[in-house]
């Protein structure tokens, strides 16, 4: 954590445990010797557009405190907060419908939407250079097999880059990895294809469609295509899913609403990758429907699926496990939009 983003957690605590304070307030707790007024200035603008503090009032009667939204923007120290042992930390551990309506509004900061755009609109000049469908085929095909290797190994599969490769390209299975290893392998590139096949599918997407990327994830793996009717369970944390059938539908039809409703491609992706995984609708491949899911939106409106191929597991994990325990997405933020910016960087260059 360097200096500015120290100071920005510092106002922030300030702000949470007093209420509506004056700048002068937090320069004097701040210190003048460690800040002077017009850093603080920009520093309470930058914390106003990542939605962490808002203002009232105008001049000398100006007054900061914290957002209704404070926690889910938050600035986490995610290295401290899993110091701590799942038993012992303060989590949600039960599932918020209030989340729909706290991520209807703005998910990114104008400062991340603007990047987001120009890396968008960087992948739109990269790819029309490509005169050849076959060359653009390869390129997709290169995506699928990355994603299909990082995608699984996310849920702890063991197949390398290069035999994940031969197995979609030349169907030469890895005899030392398990038959449900290779048709784990197969079926994400099964749903990556559906997902470029059928990309008017998911422009303005339905709980169908979900369900149908999930049956595709999960195919041959003994694992039920419905809407679970039980409660499940996940490694590491306290929090537990929805165990109510009816609440489940009930939360992926809020779920598939707020994606459409949004009018950002980034927005629907995120929410996509966020709320599903958040959801657990399915007894299992929750976590992969989520990501191919999230990258069929991103295809449908013209713009370049996450490989994941740079990703760590561990990070990812925790990004989502702190979504799961405070909602809070700053670190599954960061996640997003540096693999956006790894595929636009990699791909059809």
């Amino acid at each position: 954590m360097n200096k500015k983003e120290e100071r920005h957690s510092q106002i922030t605590a300030f702000i949470e445990s007093n209420g509506e304070l004056s700048s002068w307030e937090i320069l004097s707790f701040l210190g003048e010797e460690n800040i002077d007024k017009r850093t603080l200035q920009r520093d309470l603008k930058e914390l106003i557009e990542k939605k962490l503090i808002s203002q009232s009032g105008t001049a000398r009667s100006t007054v900061y405190y914290s957002s209704k939204n404070y926690k889910i923007f938050e600035e986490i120290n995610v290295e401290a907060y899993f110091e701590e042992d799942y038993q012992k930390r303060e989590v949600q551990e039960g599932f918020h419908f209030e989340i729909f309506d706290t991520l209807a509004e703005g998910i990114f900061t104008n400062e991340e939407r603007e990047y987001l755009e120009s890396l968008q609109s960087e992948f739109i000049r990269n790819i029309w250079v490509y005169d050849s469908q076959t060359l653009i085929n390869k390129e997709y095909e290169r995506i699928m097999i990355e994603f299909s290797w990082k995608s699984s190994a996310i849920e702890w599969n063991t197949y390398s880059l290069l035999n994940t490769e031969a197995l979609i390209k030349e169907n030469v299975k890895d005899e030392s990895k398990t038959d449900e290893e290779t048709q784990m392998i197969l079926n994400h590139k099964d749903a990556f294809n559906e997902s470029i096949q059928n990309k008017q599918s998911f422009i303005q997407t339905q709980t169908k469609d979900l369900e149908y990327i999930h049956s595709v994830l999960t195919k041959k793996l003994d694992v039920a295509k419905n809407i679970r009717k039980h409660g499940v369970g996940i490694t590491g944390t306290r929090y537990k899913p929805l165990d109510n059938e009816f609440q489940i539908r009930e939360a992926l039809d809020a779920c598939i609403t707020l994606i459409n409703k949004k009018d950002s491609v980034f927005e629907k992706a995120f929410i996509a990758l966020i709320l599903l995984s958040y959801i657990q609708a399915f007894e299992d491949g929750n976590k992969r429907t989520a990501r191919i899911f999230s990258n069929a939106i991103l295809l449908a409106h013209n713009s370049i699926p996450l490989s994941y191929r740079i990703v760590d597991i561990i990070e990812y994990k925790k990004a989502s496990l702190l979504f799961y325990e405070q909602n809070n997405i700053s670190y599954f933020k960061r996640i997003f939009i540096e693999q956006f910016e790894d595929a636009v960087r990699n791909y059809f260059k």
